[in-house]
């Protein structure tokens, strides 16, 4: 079998092999006459197979798009995360460094504390010393 082509590779002529009967797509020549309502059906559902196609793609892309919004969005909201953790960080290193600076005051207060302490109990032992002197001071001055 030999096909005569023209200039942009379609084909002239085609020679038949035996009668074709419209239903049958095995023995389909290009020039054959075929069935209208085979053409439409086919036609019809080439048509629908790139619509369901397009389709198949548009959502996929789609899909990235929203992958694609979604890493953003995540590139973000890190970007975000880390701004607010270098702020902690240096708003916790000056906490410290004003820690470290008050520290010998801080220590100077506990001593002091410890003082008032001992002073309080040596000032509630005096009060009872000094309840009973002052109770024995009675009793001699009844006498």
């Amino acid at each position: 079998m030999q096909d005569d082509m023209d200039s942009d590779g379609g084909i002239t002529d085609s020679p038949k092999k035996g009668p074709t009967l419209s239903t049958s797509t095995s023995s389909f020549e290009a020039l054959d006459p075929h069935d209208p309502n085979l053409s439409r059906l086919a036609t019809s559902m080439f048509n629908k197979t790139a619509d369901y196609l397009y389709g198949e793609l548009t959502s996929t892309l789609e899909d990235y798009k929203l992958l694609e919004n979604m890493n953003r969005a995540t590139i973000t909201k890190y970007s975000d995360m880390k701004h607010i953790a270098v702020n902690i960080n240096k708003s916790m290193v000056d906490l410290n460094e004003k820690c470290d600076t008050l520290q010998p005051y801080l220590d100077q207060i506990e001593q002091i504390e410890d003082s008032v302490l001992k002073l309080e109990q040596a000032a509630y032992k005096l009060d009872a010393y000094s309840k009973r002197l002052e109770a024995k001071f009675k009793s001699l001055e009844k006498r």
